[in-house]
């Protein structure tokens, strides 16, 4: 478990209307994961409620242990004290989460997506309905492996995950897998078309009791 010994968050309204008080900055890097973006940590994009924060760094340290040879990769987050984070339409309140897919490469090796500006931070990636873009393929059992990590963590720290967003057609995939199958009866996926497809990152979101009001 990673320690932090910052004061705790307190989340208000929703993840579409809402505001954080002490949000937590996740690291860019960790010995299984990065972040999509040096520039977007810079800039504070990346920040999460304290209990999220935990879930995440928790979750990537089981990883270490059951999956040692995989890398991930986290996407947007939000801004320390939340509120409006274009161009998502949530991420207001610390308890939303992107992870970019982890994928293999040509060589069947895991390896972190090719993101840069020329593909908008990995935002603008297309895979197929196969889960395929150029030489790589998303790596489903990896990915499975990753939301039942954080499941288990978000346990332990006492909240839970609300709902994942992920393109329908690879669900499908997902749920093919040995580990995938379970994912359905322990969290809720969005069979809404979202309004961006969300083949390249997976967007979760996390349940934690905040204030109704905005406290604005």
């Amino acid at each position: 478990m990673f320690i932090n010994a910052s004061e705790q968050s307190h989340c208000f309204g929703t993840t579409e209307k809402g505001r954080l008080e002490n949000g937590w900055q996740l690291p860019s890097s960790g010995s299984n994961f990065r972040a999509y973006s040096l520039v977007g940590t810079a800039l504070g994009r990346n920040y999460v409620h304290s209990s999220v924060y935990k879930t995440i760094l928790d979750a990537y340290a089981s990883l270490k242990v059951s999956a040692p040879e995989k890398q991930y990769v986290y996407g947007e987050t939000g801004w320390e004290t939340g509120g409006r984070f274009r161009p998502h339409k949530t991420h207001q309140n610390g308890l939303s989460v992107d992870f970019f897919v982890p994928v293999i490469d040509k060589n069947g090796k895991s390896a972190p997506l090719p993101i840069g500006i020329l593909n908008k931070l990995g935002y603008n990636i297309e895979f197929t309905n196969e889960g395929e873009f150029e030489e790589y393929a998303i790596d489903f059992d990896a990915l499975a492996e990753h939301l039942l990590a954080l499941k288990q963590a978000a346990e332990v720290h006492k909240i839970k995950i609300w709902r994942v967003i992920f393109d329908n057609e690879l669900q499908k995939k997902l749920f093919a897998t040995d580990k995938g199958r379970s994912l359905k009866e322990h969290m809720k996926f969005s069979t809404k078309k979202p309004w961006v497809r969300h083949d390249e990152h997976y967007h979760v979101d996390f349940l934690v009791s905040c204030n109704e009001s905005r406290g604005r």
